[in-house]
């Protein structure tokens, strides 16, 4: 095996005078920080690994003592803690987005889309012009754009631009004609907009846009597995050991599986199915599925839309847009059968619900199967906006809030208008961790950055990691009585995202009989200055005791 040298630790290759009786592993680490994640939070100093996990864990003189390594690593004082997970995102998109999208985040104007977009068709002339990731909320009329110059510059391609959320979208004439959607056209749990003349504006939300995003010619399987790799150097390059690709069909699960089972692909991965038949019949026969690299126990549902496009469903109408209270997805019947069906298969069920309606719904059909106490760990994803009533159902039914820190700090600068008052109860991390005493952590990547440090980071800090690094930190923190110690944000990105798949037995911490799954920092995120977090970086990944970054 190729080994690299990193900055901090120091790889010794041993000779076998002087090993005495030791037991003979493939992996030595010592003269570390080792931040083991354990029931007790304690840290040690090295570790022994053998087939791809730890055998031991302890200081460096008894696990020296007792332990011979085919490869040794002097950590050099370096901080090591439990590969780092995130409990939420979309590895698949991520790596479509890599593979032939515009990065359209962070742009400061409609006319930058432009600009980016046009330099993009030139770079990759096809029939289809696709975009990711603009958000109007950074612009300065803070509007929903319309598609005009669309039109004008690119009349001969379909023209599909996805919001940051995912939620929404911007499309030309020439793709609305190709759908069909005129100014009469109806989607339920979805909108289509319009301007002041009555003419659609190309601005699709929801049930709408998914219909155009079901219609993006898919990815060849080649691309797919192109793709998967770009998206895991990306992870890999994170610190990610780990991640939870919230909501795939049953073929790209079958590929990811047999990637990993070739080891074509490194990454672990929890994969939510979605809702439809063939995906639902095929693992509800066959039940959860735990295995070295794949988790498939959850089924991902969508209670409403997305808080900057307005469809997050809310029990008030939004403060900025009075006659708008949001997007009810689907009937009270449909998330009853789907509910009860998973409960009967032995399966978590995981909504997107990020209004307090949509929480409050999702909640109460929970109730209905969970009945009370129960170690199900059906959870809601996001829990953004939570009625102050509403707190409590968390520990009546033991429901999981999962949510993403830097939602909060990405948010900050409009959610109180989309709010009014009501932004007291959003984001509510610390209030939600204390209804069951645990909550699971992550990104929603691509949507935000994937760095989980940046997750850590808002999480205690309430600020955001993106705007720091960019030369523009936050001037305060986000409602700061909400943050999150340091010990529970690390927990929260690792021991408890894998609790939230039922995977604790097997990883999220550095103990014995676990997955040898372990990233090495630059520097101590528990001690260091909070501000200094996100400019800290990933000296090495180790997934199943094996190095997977350069």
């Amino acid at each position: 095996m190729k080994h690299h040298l990193p900055t901090l630790f120091t790889i010794v290759a041993l000779t076998a005078a002087g090993c005495g009786g030791r037991q003979h592993v493939d992996l030595v680490v010592y003269n570390a920080k080792v931040y083991t994640v354990d029931s007790a939070f304690s840290t040690a100093e090295a570790f022994a690994v053998d087939g791809g996990r730890f055998v031991a864990v302890g200081t460096s003189r008894d696990i020296r003592a007792g332990y011979r390594g085919k490869e040794e690593v002097d950590a050099n004082g370096a901080a090591i803690y439990p590969g780092f997970m995130d409990g939420h995102s979309h590895f698949s998109s991520l790596g479509e987005s890599l593979m032939r999208y515009a990065d359209l985040s962070g742009c400061a104007s409609f006319d930058e889309v432009l600009q980016r977009l046009k330099a993009h068709a030139d770079k990759y002339p096809s029939e289809w012009l696709l975009g990711r990731g603009w958000d109007q909320n950074l612009w300065p009329d803070k509007q929903f754009p319309d598609n005009r110059e669309l039109n004008r510059l690119f009349p001969d391609r379909f023209v599909a631009l996805t919001r940051i959320d995912g939620h929404a979208g911007l499309v030309n004439d020439r793709l609305m004609q190709a759908m069909g959607f005129t100014a009469a056209s109806h989607f339920d749990g979805g909108a289509l907009l319009t301007g002041p003349d009555g003419k659609p504006t190309g601005i699709l939300l929801d049930a709408a846009y998914d219909l155009v995003k079901a219609a993006v010619p898919k990815l060849s399987t080649d691309e797919r597995i192109r793709s998967f790799a770009a998206a895991q150097e990306a992870c890999f390059k994170a610190g990610l050991s780990t991640v939870a690709d919230a909501g795939l069909d049953l073929p790209v699960i079958q590929l990811i599986d047999s990637l990993q089972q070739s080891g074509a692909l490194a990454i672990r991965i929890q994969a939510m199915i979605n809702p439809d038949s063939a995906t639902t019949a095929y693992f509800y026969q066959r039940g959860p599925l735990h295995n070295d690299r794949l988790t498939v126990s959850s089924l991902k549902l969508y209670a409403d839309g997305a808080l900057g496009s307005r469809g997050a469903n809310l029990i008030e109408p939004y403060a900025d847009d009075p006659g708008n209270r949001g997007l009810k997805i689907y009937t009270p019947d449909y998330y009853r059968s789907h509910c009860r069906a998973a409960y009967d298969a032995g399966f978590q069920v995981s909504t997107h619900a990020i209004g307090d309606q949509g929480v409050r719904d999702m909640l109460g059909y929970y109730g209905e199967c969970l009945g009370g106490t129960n170690d199900r760990r059906w959870r809601i994803e996001h829990s953004q906006v939570v009625y102050p009533d509403d707190f409590q159902l968390y520990g009546r039914y033991s429901i999981i809030p999962s949510i993403q820190s830097t939602h909060a700090t990405s948010d900050a600068p409009w959610a109180p208008a989309r709010l009014g008052s009501r932004v007291r109860y959003a984001y509510a991390y610390r209030e939600l961790l204390q209804q069951n005493g645990w909550l699971v952590n992550g990104t929603d990547f691509p949507i935000e950055d994937i760095s989980p440090l940046g997750t850590f980071y808002a999480a205690v800090a309430r600020k955001s990691a993106v705007a720091l690094l960019a030369g523009h930190p936050d001037s305060a923190a986000f409602q700061p009585e909400n943050a999150l110690t340091r010990e529970d944000a690390l927990r929260s990105i690792t021991l408890w995202v894998a609790r939230g798949a039922f995977d604790e037995a097997r990883r999220g911490s550095i103990e014995s009989g676990k997955d040898a799954d372990f990233v090495i920092l630059s520097a101590d995120i528990m001690t260091i200055p909070i501000d200094e977090v996100p400019a800290t970086s990933v000296n090495a990944l180790y997934i199943a005791g094996t190095k997977v970054t350069k």
